[in-house]
């Protein structure tokens, strides 16, 4: 059950329309989950610095069970996600960040209990 967030400071206006459905059915490819459990934020338009610019740039947090634990495994994600936000976002590399949290079941909670359980 990925979670994705992204943050930028690209005006609502200069996010693409729809870009939640497209980042959240390239995440289920990405991760090789289901695209049915993941679940996207997008937040336009916060104060932001990356490297410590205030121009356009975009975060991107990404939890999930099982599949961003490892050097390994992340760094091939996030080739896959740069491409995809790089396009979507006009942004250059240097403009975007990726922070990946490794989640275990017991800290996501759903239907009344947590995945553990289910």
């Amino acid at each position: 059950m990925p979670f994705v967030e992204l943050d930028t400071n690209l005006s609502a206006g200069r996010v693409p329309t729809g870009l939640e459905k497209r980042l959240c059915a390239a995440t289920a490819e990405i991760l090789s989950k289901p695209e049915d459990r993941v679940n996207v934020t997008v937040r336009p338009g916060l104060a932001m610095a990356v490297n410590g610019s205030t121009e356009p740039c975009a975060q991107l947090l990404i939890s999930s069970i099982g599949v961003v634990g490892t050097a390994e495994d992340n760094r091939g994600h996030s080739a896959r996600f740069f491409e995809f936000l790089t396009r979507e976002l006009n942004l250059g590399q240097d403009r975007i960040i990726i922070r990946f949290f490794p989640v275990e079941p017991w800290q996501i909670g759903k239907k009344g209990t947590v995945m553990t359980f289910l």
